[in-house]
């Protein structure tokens, strides 16, 4: 869950627990809920519904992933979770602190925590000491689907970045439900999409490529990961960057 994944810019993704609540217009066609309520129907969506924790054996993947790492002198990513939220509040804080303690015990792994609840990071990442910290293999991200998101989070992650200094702060435009104009607080690694599906909301290539030069512009990293529905992505927008932590180090210490 999985061993090797098919979203284009992590290696491994790994759910720790299933289930989550809606609570962004990029949610409204959520694949998870289509997958693990609606269709095999392992575990309720919404508020006040149980989340599910994974398996034993399935905590154990990242132990491997782990050695092997090691073995080979890579840092492959890890996108947790992709079909729940590490920072919902639903979720039994003890979860989360056994999800910590897994990070800290796999160093060779770069961990993507991507979340819709970008507000509830400092107040979670370590709530049994008082102090805010992520493990030193973490890279925070949040989804921004369009303008209103991007200016309501973007602040919220700069201020995440700073109190607990992880690798980079990446953002997911996806799916990209309008244009988004790019400012000096930026995150580190820019990601776009359009979104799959067969009710999918059109994203228009402009707003790809003007987001695409915004990042150029603040000197972000930026991924194309697809366009509406997966259609071919045009020339000019296949761009698969990856982020340079010591640049994000270097950029927020500047500020």
């Amino acid at each position: 869950m999985a061993e090797n994944s098919k979203i284009e810019w992590t290696t491994h993704t790994f759910n720790p627990w299933i289930g989550c609540t809606k609570v962004s217009p990029a949610c409204d066609h959520c694949y998870a809920e289509a997958m693990m309520d609606t269709r095999y129907g392992r575990v309720r969506w919404g508020t006040g519904e149980d989340r599910q924790r994974t398996s034993a054996a399935n905590w154990q993947l990242p132990r491997r992933w782990n050695r092997q790492a090691q073995a080979d002198g890579s840092h492959p990513f890890v996108f947790c979770a992709s079909l729940a939220d590490v920072f919902d509040n639903e979720v039994d804080p003890l979860w989360r602190r056994d999800l910590f303690k897994l990070i800290n015990e796999t160093p060779n792994l770069t961990w993507l925590l991507l979340t819709k609840r970008i507000g509830n990071v400092n107040k979670m990442t370590n709530p049994f000491e008082g102090n805010p910290t992520l493990p030193p293999n973490t890279a925070i991200g949040a989804t921004m689907a369009n303008q209103e998101e991007y200016d309501r989070d973007r602040m919220k992650l700069w201020d995440v970045a700073m109190a607990c200094g992880p690798l980079f702060t990446f953002a997911s435009i996806e799916p990209m439900l309008g244009p988004v104009i790019l400012d000096k607080h930026a995150p580190d690694w820019i990601i776009c999409g359009g979104e799959s599906g067969r009710e999918a909301r059109e994203m228009k290539p402009e707003w790809a490529r003007n987001l695409r030069d915004g990042a150029a512009r603040f000197k972000r990293a930026f991924f194309m990961k697809q366009m509406t529905g997966k259609k071919p992505i045009p020339g000019d927008l296949m761009i698969r960057q990856l982020p340079s932590f010591s640049v994000a180090s270097e950029e927020r210490g500047s500020e």
